[in-house]
């Protein structure tokens, strides 16, 4: 019995990550990987070099992503097109569903199997809530894994403003356009804002507003300093006023609040570094301290007569 509990929690993460792993040909992720530069597959072509696991499993997983999407209501569907986007569209929402429903099965499965060996353990009032408990860690893993996507890229964001911030500042005071600044700093900034900038000059360059790509770009990421930023920008066009005052002003601010994230950091730190302190450094210093005189204390009990 516990063998093959092992071997359903493994599969249910196989699973897992191959769902979370597989991405759907879809439209807006062809159109997001054309604005990044990126080749796609074009419609009627065949892909010689996909693997076994491609062919088979991830039609499987299309198909019952997309049955799980009729049974989902339409703003629940909506909140996880926004978390997938601000992840970087890691996955796709038809392959995300899918690692769902997968690990939920496969955590249902695990369920009955432990609650056939515990026998006479787990039954009556205990035996719903255990089966509940079961499906609810079932359903939160995938979300925690998108959560930390989420939250990871936002932090790469961030950390990349006040330097971005500054470049573009530099580039409008030397007598370049908004344009052309967001540009060149688009081409120096590496990572996901770098790809950010990328996505919304592609855009404007399609023929969109700047202003609305510019809010499409803050409602991609979810970072609330570069919101702050696109709406000072758009405030400042709208009335005429300076630009570069007003990025030398966010500069500013960006720097100041990166001052305050890493004293807020590294005051912190001392209580971060309690738990392991108390958990795992300090009882093998009592061990390696107090050791010798416990067995000294004892050999002497034992030989006295």
């Amino acid at each position: 019995m516990i063998v093959l509990a092992i071997l359903i929690v493994f599969a249910a993460v196989f699973f897992l990550v191959l769902g979370l792993s597989y991405q759907h040909e879809n439209p807006m992720s062809a159109r997001m990987a054309n604005l990044r530069g990126e080749r796609t597959m074009e419609y009627g072509t065949t892909r010689e070099t996909e693997s076994f696991s491609s062919r088979i499993f991830a039609p499987l997983a299309d198909s019952l992503g997309t049955k799980m999407e009729g049974l989902l209501p339409s703003n629940w569907m909506e909140g996880l097109d926004t978390r997938l986007v601000q992840a970087g569209q890691p996955v796709s929402r038809t392959g995300f569903l899918a690692a769902i429903a997968i690990v939920e099965g496969f955590v249902f499965l695990f369920a009955i199997l432990m609650v056939t060996s515990a026998g006479s353990t787990l039954k009556g009032p205990m035996l719903p809530g255990f089966i509940i408990v079961l499906l609810v860690i079932g359903a939160v893993l995938p979300k925690t894994w998108l959560d930390n996507r989420v939250r990871h890229r936002q932090t790469e964001v961030l950390k990349s403003l006040p330097d971005a911030f500054d470049l573009i500042t530099t580039c409008v005071e030397a007598g370049l356009g908004i344009e052309a600044a967001l540009a060149k700093v688009s081409e120096k900034v590496e990572g996901p804002f770098g790809d950010e900038l990328a996505i919304m000059m592609r855009e404007t360059s399609m023929g969109k507003l700047r202003r609305d790509a510019l809010k499409e770009m803050g409602e991609r990421t979810g970072v609330q300093d570069l919101i702050s930023f696109i709406n000072a920008v758009i405030q400042a066009e709208s009335m005429g006023t300076s630009i570069a005052t007003v990025l030398r002003v966010q500069a500013e601010q960006m720097r100041t609040k990166r001052r305050q994230r890493a004293e807020q950091q590294a005051q912190q730190a001392p209580i971060k570094m309690m738990f392991p302190l108390v958990l795992c450094i300090f009882p093998s210093l009592f061990i390696v301290i107090l050791g010798p005189a416990g067995i000294t204390i004892y050999e002497q009990f034992i030989t006295r007569p």
